[in-house]
């Protein structure tokens, strides 16, 4: 199976947001949470989803930038 460039920015934009909903969810959880542990292991759990939806981002924006970069070749 082939994803274009197009469609892989679409779907790394929709993935970055998923990402992005669950870091946030895990940094709102860390005010109610007393025990240190769990706040230690809510405060992993929300970086480790902040850096993989900014890896999607990254990516999302560089199949962006392949496709803007295509597009002007082809009009040259």
């Amino acid at each position: 199976m082939k994803l274009t460039a197009q469609m892989t920015a679409v779907f790394a934009a929709i993935f970055a947001t998923i990402c992005f909903g669950f870091a946030i969810t895990g940094f709102i959880a860390l005010k109610s949470i007393t025990d240190p542990v769990q706040a230690a292991d809510s405060k992993g759990y929300a970086l480790f989803w902040a850096f993989l939806g900014t890896v999607v981002l990254l990516f999302g924006v560089w199949a962006t930038w392949i496709v803007r970069t295509e597009k002007n070749k082809e009009e040259s």
